[in-house]
């Protein structure tokens, strides 16, 4: 016992079970600056990130554009189930097949579009300047290209694109490499330059902002073959070992087992069949959050263990079936058993500000999984809308009724049932921006909390919570609303 605060075993070995607000860090003194902190952690057994952040399995949340994203900027994606096998598998493909600067499945419009088109894609997906092909797919010729400049003065915007687009265009062949595809852009100063095969079709584009934009990544999450990482997620389900073997041979790096209730027969038996008969390929078991379930599924081989249910901001299970755990507690929990296995877990849900990022790495975390915290940003699934003038997007349980019709059923063991119960909600998050922004500013934020806590890096705060110099305390609620903000008539508060 200690003044200044307490070790974590006195705090989370007590009856009652706390989730992040409830708990306070104790700074330390430090004598280093926030860019001196290295957020470098393992996701898995074998695979390391540069960043802490996985985007969750959610399909209002990770698809191929978000895991591409999460992968350049040095975190990593997993891709739902609520598809079909031939869906998942593209998008896999996708992410491996990505080349930095190169946009793979590029947004196309037909002559007879209007420029009414362009805008309406400017507002849902932030950009314009978009290719014009024949019939307006990938399949058929480029034959023009519409920007900004062809239509900042247009005051009629139902006029078609075969009035106003450029057809003198500067296009280069498939194969050609980056830096030569860069060099053309330079020489010619266009903005776009459309990548075709030999018959004309376009196959990818090159964009000279997101050149500019994206011209390096140095924490980006690669395999040996320098390609982008990806994960994807399955069912315990007999049927889904022909999912996991498409997934297998499109070279998925690793395997989400998507469980509400990870300690079963089921996901133990899955467990054991991945690691035997794809042993090259890593597996998140879960979801769970006692020690016993974490022992269960570390004994049968999980490379990493993801930990939570029912803390997200859109489910229901804790108060629909009475089970459960408060989110803190069972991180600090799960993670000492893990730690005896040398094998890292994801702390998944309730995760809504840089501080319970924080908070969930010091209780035992190497990462966490987020899911409403990054719906609502450009590269999540979806279009935005508008309600009471604020800019949304939807974002929805995988129990949710909806979801469930979708097959996130699977997930809850309920897809064979009559009747459905929601464990759930569908809601709408505000737009967030690009993540490209956005998990800068996350890592950023994070690297402040760990410069007031006295830690360099995440090894250095997981030694300091077993050995006790890392200390925290129990809030009250009165020093809960202490801590935010308060006693204002008004307020400007930056969201994230």
């Amino acid at each position: 016992m200690a003044g200044d605060g307490f070790e974590a075993k006195d705090i989370f070995n007590q009856m009652t079970g706390y989730t992040y607000n409830d708990i306070i860090l104790m700074p330390r003194y430090l004598d280093f600056s926030a860019d001196e902190v290295d957020l470098k952690t393992k996701l898995t057994r074998n695979i390391t990130l540069n960043l802490p952040f996985v985007s969750s399995p959610m399909d209002t949340v990770t698809e191929d554009n978000m895991a591409i994203h999460m992968a350049l900027l040095g975190g990593i994606g997993i891709l739902h189930y609520n598809n079909t096998i031939e869906e998942q598998v593209e998008m896999v493909r996708k992410v491996k097949r990505y080349e930095n600067g190169f946009i793979n499945d590029p947004v196309v419009l037909s002559p007879e579009d209007t420029i009414e088109s362009i805008y309406k894609i400017k507002t849902t997906l932030g950009f314009s300047g978009i290719p014009v092909t024949e019939d307006g797919t990938l399949n058929t010729k480029v034959i023009g290209i519409v920007t900004n400049r062809d239509i900042d003065f247009e005051k009629d915007t139902s006029k078609k694109l075969k009035d106003v687009m450029t057809t003198n265009l500067v296009t280069a062949q498939e194969g050609i490499t980056l830096s030569e595809a860069n060099s053309i852009l330079r020489k010619t100063k266009v903005g776009k330059l459309p990548i075709i095969d030999n018959q004309g079709r376009l196959k990818s584009l090159l964009s000279r902002t997101d050149l500019k934009k994206n011209r390096d990544f140095p924490l980006s999450t690669k395999d040996a073959n320098k390609q982008l990482r990806v994960g994807a997620a399955i069912s315990t389900h007999e049927k889904d070992k022909d999912r996991l073997a498409e997934l297998h041979n499109a070279k998925v790096d690793v395997i989400v087992i998507d469980s509400s209730q990870g300690y079963t027969r089921w996901q133990i038996e899955m467990i054991k069949f991945i690691k035997k008969t794809y042993p090259e390929i890593d597996v998140i078991g879960g979801n769970v959050v006692t020690s016993e379930q974490a022992e269960a599924l570390l004994k049968a081989g999980a490379d990493a263990l993801r930990i939570g249910m029912g803390p997200g901001s859109i489910c229901t299970t804790q108060e629909t079936m009475a089970t459960g755990r408060s989110q803190a507690t069972a991180v600090y929990h799960t993670a000492n058993t893990a730690r005896k296995y040398g094998v890292p877990i994801i702390a998944d849900g309730g995760i809504s500000q840089i501080g319970h990022i924080m908070k969930a790495l010091s209780f035992g975390g190497a990462a966490v999984m987020m899911g409403g915290l990054l719906a609502g940003t450009h590269e999540s699934p979806g279009e935005f809308f508008y309600k009471d003038g604020i800019r949304l997007k939807k974002y929805r349980g995988m129990a949710s009724l909806e979801a469930q019709k979708s097959g996130g059923d699977k997930r809850y063991f309920a897809d064979n049932s009559k009747i459905k119960v929601a464990q759930g909600v569908v809601g709408a998050v505000v737009d967030r921006g690009s993540i490209d922004n956005f998990i800068p500013y996350l890592s950023q934020g994070l690297k402040h909390a760990f410069q007031d806590t006295g830690f360099r890096n995440i090894k250095e705060l997981h030694d300091g919570l077993v050995t006790g110099s890392l200390k925290m305390q129990i809030r009250s609620q009165s020093s809960i609303i202490e801590g935010g903000v308060h006693d204002l008539q008004a307020v400007e508060k930056n969201p994230i």
